[in-house]
């Protein structure tokens, strides 16, 4: 993406190599119309830049100083027998999930 004065511009090419990069394929009005996507959101970061933040501690997580969950306790609780648990699985052996193998 290319510098300008005030504002990043984003290119044709570069969303192209984004999706090259995704291994996504786009029509031509598809690309052009994420050109000014992309452009809509470099500018709302731009306007977020803006924003007062002197006297602001950096934040790295949303829940800062809470240790363990904040939803509930970890409980134990009674759960599905074997059989019903696997009843809708595709494929079932043993009571147990079957599924194709994926290390070798």
């Amino acid at each position: 993406m290319c510098e300008n004065d005030e504002t990043t511009m984003v290119t044709l090419d570069d969303v192209k190599k984004i999706a090259d990069l995704s291994k996504l394929s786009y029509t031509p009005d598809e690309i052009e119309r994420f050109v000014q996507q992309f452009q809509e959101i470099l500018r709302y970061f731009q306007h977020l830049d803006t924003a007062p933040t002197e006297g602001v501690n950096p934040t790295y997580h949303a829940l800062e100083g809470v240790i363990g969950t904040p939803f509930r306790p970890d409980e134990t609780k009674p759960s599905l027998p074997r059989r019903e648990a696997v009843a809708n699985a595709p494929r079932e052996m043993e009571s147990q999930f079957r599924v194709p193998k994926v290390i070798e």
